[in-house]
């Protein structure tokens, strides 16, 4: 029988590695969101129109709460749906 420390051994060690995410604003140094560019506000749009989280897209809180409100104002001026069936 496989002591503890040999079981350690015999998994693959890749398995439960993932990704670091990385928030693209700082990484790119983008400092203002525009609410006017409708195919950059999409990428944070799943395919229903809500807001994607932070925990898939990678940003980081204060920019997740720039995007949040960037697409609600988007939203108020008719350039992005509230709610549809197929988005993307």
């Amino acid at each position: 029988m496989a002591s503890r420390d040999d079981i350690k051994f015999l998994s693959n060690p890749n398995i439960g590695q993932k990704r670091k995410k990385y928030c693209r604003f700082r990484k790119y140094g983008i400092k203002y969101i525009d609410y006017k560019d409708q195919d950059f506000l999409l990428q944070f749009v799943n395919e229903q129109g809500k807001i994607l989280p932070r925990r898939i897209t990678g940003n980081s809180l204060k920019y997740q709460r720039k995007v949040a409100t960037a697409v609600k104002r988007a939203r108020h001026l008719a350039m992005l749906p509230y709610v549809t069936d197929l988005l993307k």
